[in-house]
């Protein structure tokens, strides 16, 4: 495992520590999980701009997708 340091402003370690407190868990463990948390959401909004990106992808009329959803009688 490798270690990364890192600056942060007092404010932030205060609520970290605070955080950590409440949680029960140390500094690291926090940020580890909040970085865990952060790349996941990256990597969906990557996977979202790609497939936006990519002109192969159908596009889809809203009004027509809204009704086939609302629409129980449609199959």
């Amino acid at each position: 495992m490798s270690q990364v340091t890192a600056r942060l402003p007092d404010e932030m370690i205060e609520e970290l520590d605070k955080a950590a407190r409440s949680l029960r868990r140390t500094r690291a463990e926090i940020v580890r999980q909040a970085i865990e948390l952060y790349l996941e959401d990256y990597q969906d909004l990557a996977a979202a701009i790609d497939a936006l990106r990519d002109p192969a992808d159908e596009v889809l009329n809203w009004e027509e997708v809204r009704s086939a959803l609302l629409d129980p009688d449609q199959e």
